[in-house]
């Protein structure tokens, strides 16, 4: 199994600590449905706090199992038609392909974008071009080994031959538990988290992290969950008020 992509090093205790919770947005919706020739169809929409306004699309996506394709595409509430079509497997084993496009009507805007993901055992690597504006790279790399990882992060704007970012981080990831710590920003923000599966009922994770570049002191969260059937469950979360102020702007 390859191991997660650089961004999902800590994925375990971010998905506890973020989802489900008031403070991140005022309500959210998402409804799905297939139709007998195999459309995915979804419909997404989601409030903030400050504004009250709804951002939401409606999503089509049909895959073909046999060639490894899928095509996607989505209208959004802001007047954008966005497309992608993926090759996962089909250029090369454990290569997935990407091309994403999105059209502005009423600015008559576009953009468009390759992504590269490569799986293999003990690697994940990506490859993110963004071919209009700039045009820019964006690269990561995992290495994992019996439940450690290794990872590292890259940003290169092509027309300014200039690096725009790093980061790099390391973890140890098993079933029950997920520990990382990554220093990202060019290494300005440490971030150190903690994930444990204390349970089949209960959950709990923390995380600590420090601006080097606004603040001497230390931001912590933490939050916990507890399963009360396969269709519900009670979270509860705790998060300093730099944390906090972070997350609603």
């Amino acid at each position: 199994m390859a191991p997660p992509a650089f961004s999902d090093i800590a994925k375990p205790s971010l998905d506890l600590l973020n989802k489900d919770f008031y403070h991140t947005s005022a309500a959210t919706l998402e409804v799905k449905s297939k139709a007998p020739n195999g459309v995915a169809f979804t419909v997404k929409g989601k409030s903030d706090h400050k504004t009250g306004a709804i951002n939401g699309q409606i999503e089509a996506k049909y895959t073909d199992k046999p060639t490894g394709l899928t095509l996607t595409q989505a209208w959004t509430t802001l007047n954008a038609l966005d497309t992608k079509v993926e090759l996962d497997n089909t250029i090369a084993n454990g290569l997935k392909a990407e091309v994403l496009t999105q059209f502005l009507p009423a600015s008559k805007n576009t953009g468009a974008k390759l992504n590269l993901h490569f799986r293999q055992p003990n690697f994940h690597g990506r490859a993110l071009f963004d071919l209009l504006k700039g045009p820019t790279f964006n690269g990561d790399l995992t290495v994992g080994h019996e439940g450690f990882l290794v990872g590292a992060e890259v940003g290169y704007d092509v027309t300014s031959a200039k690096i725009t970012r790093y980061s790099a981080g390391f973890g140890y990831s098993v079933s029950e538990y997920t520990a990382a710590i990554t220093a990202s920003n060019n290494f300005s923000i440490f971030s150190a988290s903690y994930y444990h599966k204390v349970n089949a009922q209960v959950e709990a994770s923390a995380k600590a992290t420090w601006d080097a570049k606004s603040t001497s002191t230390v931001g912590l969260e933490v939050g916990s969950k507890y399963k009360l059937d396969q269709l519900a469950f009670v979270k509860v979360g705790y998060s300093s008020p730099t944390n906090l102020s972070r997350k609603l702007n």
